[in-house]
C-alpha cells in the first residue's frame, strides 16, 4: 500500500509539474476565471444596457470550465511558497485545511455550473443572482486559503 501511495504521489508530481509551473498554471487559470468574470459583470451588474446573451453565456462557460479542469492538481506540496507569474499567494494551512478546501472547492464548481445553465436562459436577473453566487464562493475560498495582497 505504501508503494501505491509513492507511486500515485509520484504520478500526480509528475503529471502537475515542479512547483513553479503549478503556481503559474494556477495563477493564469484563475486570471482567465477572473476576465470572465469581469465580462460578465460588465454586462449584467455595471451596464445592463449592454447585456449580450451570448457573450454572457460564453464567459459563464469559460467559467464552469475552469472550475471543472481539476485545478486542484496544481496545489502539490510546496505550491505554498514560490513563484509563478508572481509569487503565490497560497496560505500554508491550506495543506491543513484540505477538508474545508474541498468543501470550498465544490461549492465554487456547483456555483459555476449553476451560472452557465442560468446563462444560457438569458434571464438577466436570474444570471445576476447566481452570478452573485459565484461571487460568495470565491469569497469564500479566498477567505480560506489566500494571503491578502
Amino acid at each position: 500500500m505504501a508503494l501505491t501511495l509513492l507511486l500515485t504521489a509520484s504520478a500526480t508530481a509528475a503529471i502537475a509539474g515542479p512547483i513553479e509551473e503549478q503556481i503559474r498554471f494556477r495563477q493564469s487559470a484563475y486570471s482567465f476565471a477572473a476576465w470572465n468574470v469581469g465580462k460578465i459583470k460588465s454586462q449584467v451588474v455595471d451596464h445592463p444596457e449592454t447585456f449580450n446573451k451570448d457573450a454572457v453565456a460564453a464567459a459563464a462557460n469559460a467559467i464552469a470550465a475552469v472550475a471543472n479542469s481539476g485545478l486542484g492538481a496544481l496545489y502539490g506540496e510546496g505550491t505554498d511558497q514560490g513563484v509563478g507569474w508572481k509569487q503565490t499567494r497560497l496560505k500554508p494551512e491550506f495543506f491543513q485545511k484540505k477538508a474545508e478546501v474541498t468543501v470550498a472547492a465544490n461549492t465554487f464548481n456547483e456555483a459555476a455550473n449553476e451560472l452557465a445553465k442560468v446563462a444560457a436562459t438569458g434571464d438577466i436577473n436570474a444570471i445576476k443572482a447566481q452570478f452573485g453566487k459565484v461571487g460568495e464562493s470565491c469569497k469564500g475560498c479566498h477567505d480560506l486559503t489566500r494571503i491578502k495582497e
